[in-house]
């Protein structure tokens, strides 16, 4: 994902993502604990951390598919579970979801069409053949491999209109070529001005953000430059499982 570069001028005021003491915890086991957190529109974040730091906690809170146990989160100034939210928003979870009954180019003509996209043939189809799925496109993911469920998870959340791209571990079960096209993906939506916040593994792709976030034992350890990420973390950079 190529960087580029953001306008210093006309800054909105209503930030894409902001949560403040936001907590989840499971009994005694405390999976996020007071998470302060300011996303401005238009910036790129990459998350990392190991597993169980609470990364993918994080990013179903601002998904809206989990409840906090205190604290906010807002989503350009409104609940993560309102309407307005979801049509922003697009999520792609670690664990591709998927419907059993619906071929590949019907989840996203649906997709599309649920939230306001028009649904263009073309379009859907320049996006299925770009990740490899064409001939596949009349299949019914319950029957591919864990990358192709991944691709069809890819190009479910970006057949969408959105401003808040959310994705935990994209890269997971993709080939080299699937990851290619992925991290195109990323920078396409980067580039027509969607805010993004990425969890990953992968240490080749953290420096390709405007800003890096670690961490550890569901606390948010280290919030700077993502130029700066991999000096931070040093040997510690994370790798994949």
């Amino acid at each position: 994902m190529a960087k580029r570069r953001k306008s210093k001028s006309a800054k909105p005021t209503v930030a894409a993502v902001s949560t403040h003491g936001l907590e989840k915890t499971y009994g005694e086991v405390t999976a996020l604990a007071e998470i302060d957190l300011e996303v401005p529109q238009g910036e790129a974040v990459v998350l990392v951390g190991h597993n169980g730091s609470g990364k993918s906690t994080l990013l179903g809170l601002l998904a809206g598919t989990m409840e906090p146990t205190d604290g906010s989160v807002e989503i350009s100034g409104s609940a993560p579970d309102s309407t307005k939210a979801r049509m922003r928003r697009s999520w792609l979870p670690d664990n591709p979801v998927l419907y059993d009954d619906l071929t590949v180019k019907e989840h996203l003509e649906y997709v599309s069409r649920l939230h306001g996209g028009a649904g263009d043939e073309e379009l859907l189809d320049t996006l299925i053949e770009r990740l490899g799925l064409y001939e596949r496109r009349d299949n019914l993911p319950s029957q591919f491999s864990r990358g192709l469920r991944q691709k069809t998870a890819i190009a479910v959340a970006m057949c969408r209109p959105f401003s808040l791209l959310l994705v935990d571990e994209p890269f997971v079960g993709l080939d080299s070529s699937g990851r290619a096209t992925m991290l195109d993906l990323l920078d396409e939506a980067a580039s027509g001005g969607a805010t993004l916040i990425v969890a990953t593994h992968d240490p080749d792709v953290i420096d390709r953000f405007d800003r890096g976030l670690v961490m550890s034992n569901g606390e948010l350890t280290w919030d700077g430059p993502a130029s700066e990420l991999r000096d931070h973390l040093g040997s510690s950079v994370p790798h994949p499982d």
